[in-house]
């Protein structure tokens, strides 16, 4: 009699487990970053999605997709291979997954020769386990450089530019200390490009390091390029204006020509009056 309760408790367990598997299964979910990934137009990076608790997902489908692309996909993986002809043409041998990451539940998306046009809303999915939505923000960076060098009775100005920016980043200059100067408004131009070119000009008076520098940075990007300057103290100091020398004879001798020339014409127009008459 015990034997028979035995066998049947255990067939009810594996019952229980069986119907209880789609529960289980329900248990894992797709997870992704809480905050965007930034990454810089021409490199390589990866958006971070996984399985948890850690699940194999080696045999399961992964699609990641941008819901605003026709058609949505940028990578697929199933069956253990990658499904190309499913991939939007301006991702093809771009994305990848890592096959031995995904027996640990890792579907990261490898994303190489970042684009501008990259930017956007990703969707991690499989089918199942749920989705995860990822941000993806591309920014462009360039050096910036000091294009002209003026000197004043106020000191000398220092103009900045630098170029092929996106999003539009922030100027500021700083002395040898760290210290910000106050600098005139950024001037910003954008091109057809949508690359974004900033200028700055400052006046900076002598100091015990005459060394500057003009600060390029995109915040949301975390991206940031300088470039400094060494001025030479002499530079700042301002020759003296050369005195005007008046030479009182020269200017008489002046007058005296214009004085007699228009004696001169004054007596030409009374003979010819005379002459008319």
């Amino acid at each position: 009699m015990d034997q028979v309760l035995s066998l049947h408790t255990v067939l009810l367990l594996v019952v229980f487990v069986l119907l209880s598997a789609p529960c289980f299964e329900g248990l894992v979910h797709v997870v992704g970053p809480s905050r965007p990934i930034t990454a810089t137009v021409g490199d390589e990076t990866v958006l971070p999605c996984h399985l948890e608790p850690a699940t194999a997902a080696s045999g399961m489908t992964v699609e990641w997709a941008r819901p605003d692309l026709d058609p949505r996909f940028v990578h697929v993986w199933r069956d253990g291979v990658e499904l190309e002809s499913k991939t939007h043409p301006s991702y093809k041998r771009r994305t990848s997954v890592f096959p031995d990451k995904l027996k640990l539940g890792d579907v990261s998306l490898n994303l190489s020769k970042v684009k501008l046009s990259d930017g956007g809303t990703y969707k991690c999915f499989i089918p199942g386990h749920g989705y995860s939505l990822i941000q993806l923000v591309v920014g462009a960076v360039s050096s910036p450089f000091i294009v002209s060098i003026s000197r004043s009775s106020s000191g000398v100005a220092l103009q900045c530019e630098s170029g092929g920016w996106y999003p539009e980043p922030e100027v500021s200059w700083l002395d040898a200390e760290g210290n910000l100067l106050s600098a005139g408004p950024t001037e910003t131009v954008r091109g057809p490009d949508d690359l974004y070119t900033v200028s700055s000009t400052v006046t900076v008076e002598k100091r015990p390091s005459n060394r500057f520098t003009c600060r390029v940075q995109q915040k949301d990007t975390n991206q940031t390029r300088e470039t400094h300057i060494q001025i030479a103290a002499d530079f700042f100091t301002v020759p003296p204006s050369s005195p005007v020398r008046v030479n009182i004879g020269v200017i008489a001798l002046v007058i005296f020509i214009l004085c007699g020339l228009a004696g001169a014409f004054a007596w030409w127009k009374w003979k010819t009056s005379r002459q008319t008459l």
